[in-house]
């Protein structure tokens, strides 16, 4: 699917054909309005049937069920050539119409989007559609069920923060126009790279972006996550390395702090079948430290949010947060692999809002109803790797370590003397195996070679 051929952008049509094996198309049941609309806007009847013989369509969105490489949803697809993909009265319906439809068939909202936002002939009328898709999106929410949306060209206004940004997983096609803010609304000196795909992806609003070719599969595969059987707990990755168990505190750290060790991207790519990234806090962020997203583990979902070895940011634990929550409410297993030497302490990280963002991931992990599985790989740095890490589900490999407090910090706190590093690394008990006698981690996983 492509948002331009031949100079035109792809019908809401072409865009369901070009993914779905089979589409059977719903309609709520007709509403009868006056000609001109509710507000009786002169022309706007002689508009609309302009746009039907144009498009060959009722309203800018159609929907129904339908099935992506063999897997079924309620597909909703925006028509742009009808008034711009706005939303109106007949729209609400319909958007309203297939976010129940969702729920009576328990199946996932896959939403197609391509909109300019509300229609400016039914004034507020057409505005407080955007509460009834808000409602409908909420209900959809609170029972457990997946939306997926795929930003085409443009998205923009109330569909864009309803349906789009309203979405927990969130895709975009290459170069589409995205933001609240139309092309002919905003600032003169506006940025164009912050209302495009790739800027929302920079900016975390927006989880990937998708060429059109790869879209099928990519929707497909999202599809098989989110309606695998869960909650199992996710089972703990195998060691990647045979470092043999620390005789000290020091060569605890040493060995996590190696460069050779593997890291997080390393245990992913051996864990899952595939996975799919879930980028971004939200709020603007994003950090390039903190890997998380969704895959299949032997034929299973879990979610994961996995530290690189940076210091994490204030946009990584607000990421982390959402996706645990979304792993939480659609009862998916979580896995956590730690590997930082602490949380972001510069003064950015302050003004980002460091203590809160953190206080949020350990209440995200605290209240989480799916068991959370966390594997320590390389540096535990205090409250800042604490915060991923499962209360009852913690393990470790032999080339990590977990501390209250770096050493050296630990040392200077103290108001020892550098040569008392080492010292002070050993009376730390960081160790995997001290961390296993203190009652911290579960297990040291193999494979372990003995000192």
């Amino acid at each position: 699917m492509s948002d331009s051929q031949g100079g035109g952008r792809v019908s809401a049509r072409e865009a369901v054909a070009a993914l779905t094996g089979s589409f059977t198309e719903h309609r709520p049941p007709e509403r009868p309005g006056p000609a001109d609309g509710p507000l009786g806007w002169s022309g706007y009847a002689d508009s609309r049937a302009r746009a039907a013989a144009r498009t060959g369509e009722e309203e800018s969105v159609l929907y129904g069920v339908a099935t992506v490489e063999g897997l079924p949803c309620v597909l909703v697809s925006f028509e742009f050539g009808f008034l711009g993909g706005s939303l109106g009265g007949s729209t609400g319906d319909r958007l309203e119409a297939a976010y129940a439809l969702a729920g009576e068939r328990r199946l996932p909202l896959v939403s197609l989007v391509a909109t300019g936002g509300s229609r400016m002939q039914e004034g507020m009328v057409a505005l407080i559609q955007l509460q009834r898709v808000a409602r409908a999106s909420a209900r959809l929410r609170a029972a457990g069920l997946p939306q997926i949306a795929v930003l085409r060209d443009p998205t923009t206004g109330g569909g864009w923060a309803t349906v789009g940004a309203g979405a927990d997983v969130v895709l975009a096609l290459p170069g589409a126009q995205i933001g609240f803010a139309g092309s002919r609304v905003r600032p003169a000196d506006a940025d164009p790279f912050a209302y495009s795909a790739e800027g929302q992806l920079a900016a975390g609003q927006v989880d990937a972006v998708v060429p059109a070719g790869e879209l099928s599969g990519t929707l497909g595969r999202w599809l098989a996550v989110l309606t695998s059987a869960g909650p199992a707990a996710a089972p703990v990755p195998a060691a990647l390395s045979d470092t043999a168990l620390p005789a000290t505190g020091w060569d605890a750290v040493r060995h996590a702090r190696a460069a050779s060790r593997p890291r997080a991207g390393a245990y992913l790519d051996a864990y899952f079948d595939f996975r799919l990234p879930l980028n971004g806090d939200r709020c603007g962020g994003s950090d390039p430290g903190l890997l998380c997203g969704a895959g299949l583990h032997e034929g299973r979902p879990v979610v994961y949010v996995a530290q690189c070895g940076t210091a994490t940011r204030p946009a990584g634990y607000r990421t982390a947060a959402r996706v645990i929550r979304l792993a939480d409410r659609l009862g998916l297993p979580v896995l956590t692999l730690i590997d930082t030497p602490g949380a972001a302490n510069d003064a950015e990280a302050e003004r980002a809002g460091a203590g809160a963002a953190i206080a949020d991931t350990f209440a995200a992990i605290a209240a989480a109803r799916v068991p959370v599985t966390t594997l320590v790989i390389g540096e535990g740095g205090s409250g800042g790797a604490l915060a991923l890490a499962s209360p009852d589900r913690t393990h470790v490999t032999a080339d990590s370590y977990f501390s209250v407090i770096a050493p050296e910090l630990a040392a200077a706190i103290l108001k020892r003397g550098p040569e008392e590093v080492r010292a002070t690394a050993d009376q730390l008990r960081i160790r995997p195996q001290d961390l296993v006698d203190l009652g911290v981690a579960r297990s040291v996983v193999g494979p372990v070679v003995l000192p």
